[in-house]
């Protein structure tokens, strides 16, 4: 037999219970839990931007945000660099002139633009006006010496104004110039080596002066010194497509998880073979460690819907933590606003 005392601790204890965990009911009602929800989101924002008629999309391999938070489209059609604001309105178009076949896009420090062409396998430096001031490589010819590159990949521009391209889709290397666009030196080579890459398809460097490449088809992001010393191997985290480095260097990298590479009858030319399996952004510190993870739903070719990726290519960050990604199958950039 229960004593009464015990039957009033069992009322008491009980009654505790239905506080924390709210009414109980037999018929099975919907139950509220207390819950602390801190992971960011991002949604996406179908109407950025407000394109002009004569600004249209093919592909969009490069995006970049400049100080005053301008949004860089760098597009395969005509004209090639868009600039809009975060809010979408138009703010100038240029580079029909110029631009060969379009790829990655940067700012540097000094506002200036830089564009990484695998059409004329060169990179060039632009004021945000689209005045050339430098040319690395030369137009029109490949190669793979102090004066030619091979389908230029990206470039990271150094405190000091040197800079530093990924040799990417014809070579497989990384070319060190002066900031006056004089040939330093070279490393790298096709394989899976320390030294070695196969398709370094982007590269980024932080306030320390480490630089990092996307060694996209070996299935890691490299960490050099400026010397070309290897530091660290990100390895088989993530297949690396685009960089984006953020103030306080957060290393941001775009692409897929990692898959194994695989021909595909659809894309018989694609510098990859298949598609990627997923969409992927994580966002790691300088020493490797991932920090963020965030997956966008993949679309299908030419039914992606809002808020969908396909061959996501570069990301980009505003001063806000919005995102912008470019991709290259769904032919458009997006604008993704951060909720917190």
């Amino acid at each position: 037999m229960i004593s009464p005392s015990k039957i009033s601790r069992l009322i008491a204890c009980f009654a505790a219970c239905s506080i924390l965990l709210g009414p109980c009911s037999c018929a099975g009602a919907a139950q509220t839990y207390p819950r602390v929800d801190l992971a960011p989101g991002y949604e996406v924002d179908p109407a950025w931007p407000q394109r002009p008629a004569h600004c249209r999309w093919a592909e969009v391999p490069g995006v970049a945000v400049d100080k005053q938070d301008h949004v860089w489209i760098f597009t395969r059609t005509n004209p090639p660099v868009q600039v809009y604001t975060a809010a979408g309105q138009f703010v100038r178009a240029w580079g029909e002139d110029i631009v060969g076949r379009a790829h990655h896009i940067k700012i540097d420090r000094e506002g200036n633009v830089w564009l990484s062409d695998i059409g004329l396998h060169v990179v060039r430096k632009c004021t945000p006006e689209g005045k050339v001031l430098l040319t690395l490589g030369t137009p029109g010819e490949s190669g793979e010496d102090a004066r030619h590159l091979n389908l230029p990949t990206d470039m990271a521009i150094a405190m000091n104004g040197d800079i530093f391209v990924s040799d990417g889709y014809g070579n497989a290397r990384v070319v060190h110039f002066d900031k006056t666009g004089k040939f330093i030196k070279t490393w790298g080579s096709l394989g899976s080596g320390g030294q070695n890459f196969s398709i370094p398809h982007a590269i980024e460097i932080d306030s320390q002066g480490q630089l990092y490449v996307a060694d996209r088809n070996n299935v890691r992001v490299q960490v050099y010194d400026q010397r070309g010393k290897l530091l660290a191997s990100w390895r088989d985290v993530i297949v690396p497509w685009g960089f984006w480095m953020s103030a306080n260097d957060d290393v941001w990298v775009c692409g897929s998880s990692p898959m194994q590479w695989r021909i595909d009858p659809k894309y018989p030319t694609a510098p990859l073979g298949c598609p990627p399996k997923d969409q992927v952004f994580m966002k790691f510190n300088t020493d490797g460690k991932l920090l963020q993870l965030w997956t966008v739903p993949k679309g299908e070719d030419g039914q992606e819907k809002p808020g969908e990726l396909n061959w996501v290519h570069g990301l980009a960050l505003d001063s806000t933590g919005n995102l912008y990604a470019g991709d290259i199958i769904g032919k458009r950039a997006q604008k993704f606003v951060r909720k917190n």
